[in-house]
């Protein structure tokens, strides 16, 4: 079998490696130095282009356990600006649609809850005190953190359950015997804390009382402030398209129908600000990292001259003294941009998991910062690459 050698001035790619290395096997801390600079980059790009679309992977299914059925109806304004009211019989003929599936409602009483009678009025903490009907917990997907929910006897009573939020500003974490607060003027018995809710994140700051209740202690009007309705899933654009007259027939108007897992789907849609800042960061290190990588091309082939002289003297052209320059400079920058994506993958997956979250690195992440390394690589040694070529040999070996 007869060998071809390759054609003059022309160098096999394991000869390009091989050569290409040298430089950085024989200055192994300003190699890793100059990489470093490069991994910072590409990992801080990485990092945060991983959290943002695990963070959004994991919005997305939480959206899809609570389900996106969930339709929400409140009164708008009259046609004079003023707030408008539910009748009182929404609830009934909004559950006559047949597609709909539960219905449950609560109203705001305008009493306020405090710890106990001797905290000042104007401290409200934002805490609403709302009637509630009994199936809501199941309706929103709530679930009860401590105690117990309201039921038929309890409704009748002054009896509430608190909602994460509400709990925390009143200083009540745990449920005990003759547990109380301050509701309307009277004491109210505590029989329940509720877990955080998602979609419907006004119930969290909420001290939820019996409908009976609201209106023999806190002398509530019966008006529904908000009716939570959930729809048979292949229907629910048709069920919200007549939501409003079937809640208010005579003035659909001022009637507001919303979807509560629209909004966190277009959360989950939406690229924070934030993203954008520490993309420029990693953007700012990464280039930093590229000037890093050229200052070390400048000092080798200051370093090197007598090595390129003898290589010109030996038979070698100025592509090859060129090709390898680059090479080194596009192999160092690649290391760094490994390391890179290897760290910033490493930072989504713990923080992920941290949250809970699916672990998701997009390619655009990971690829685009190995592609954005090689580039600022081998822009950063173009230059000391072509110094390094256009040296003579007489003259490199003169000055070395």
């Amino acid at each position: 079998m007869t060998l071809t050698a390759p054609p003059s001035g022309r160098m096999h790619p394991a000869d390009v490696a091989r050569v290409a290395s040298v430089g950085l096997r024989t200055r192994r801390m300003r190699a890793a130095l100059s990489a470093l600079g490069i991994a910072i980059g590409v990992a801080a790009m990485v990092a945060v282009l991983g959290l943002s679309a695990s963070s959004q992977a994991g919005l997305l299914a939480e959206i899809d356990k609570l389900g996106t059925n969930l339709l929400r109806v409140a009164p708008g304004q009259t046609l004079s600006g003023e707030d408008a009211k539910l009748p009182l019989e929404a609830p009934a003929m909004i559950d006559r649609i047949g597609p709909v599936e539960d219905v449950q409602s609560t109203g705001n009483t305008q009493a306020s809850a405090y710890r106990n009678p001797h905290i000042p009025k104007a401290n409200t903490n934002a805490i609403s005190v709302n009637a509630t009907s009994l199936g809501l917990p199941g309706a929103v997907r709530a679930s009860v953190a401590q105690g117990r929910f309201l039921n038929k006897a309890t409704a009748q009573q002054p009896v509430a359950v608190l909602g994460a939020t509400a709990a925390k500003r009143l200083g009540i974490s745990k449920i005990h015997s003759g547990a109380r607060i301050w509701v309307g003027g009277q004491w109210f018995y505590v029989v329940g804390i509720l877990d955080s809710v998602r979609l419907t994140p006004e119930v969290n700051s909420a001290v939820l009382v019996g409908w009976p209740a609201a209106e023999k202690y806190l002398d509530f009007d019966g008006h529904p402030s908000t009716v939570y309705v959930r729809a048979d899933t292949d229907q629910v654009t048709e069920v919200q398209k007549v939501l409003a007259a079937t809640a208010n027939p005579e003035k659909a108007e001022e009637v507001k129908v919303s979807q509560p897992s629209a909004a966190l789907e277009a959360r989950a849609a939406t690229q924070s600000a934030l993203n954008g800042l520490f993309l420029g960061l990693g953007a700012v290190a990464l280039l930093v990292g590229g000037i890093g990588v050229a200052n070390t091309m400048v000092i080798s082939v200051l370093e090197r001259r007598s090595e390129i002289g003898l290589r010109r003297a030996l038979g070698a052209t100025k592509g090859n003294i060129l090709v390898q320059f680059l090479s080194e400079a596009v192999l160092l920058a690649a290391l760094g941009g490994v390391a890179g994506v290897a760290l910033g993958s490493l930072a989504t997956a713990v923080y992920a998991q941290i949250k809970g979250w699916e672990t998701v690195v997009p390619v655009l992440a990971w690829g685009g910062g190995l592609v954005a390394a090689i580039a600022i690589g081998a822009l950063a040694g173009l230059l000391p690459a072509l110094r390094a070529a256009r040296l003579q040999p007489t003259e490199a070996l003169r000055i070395a």
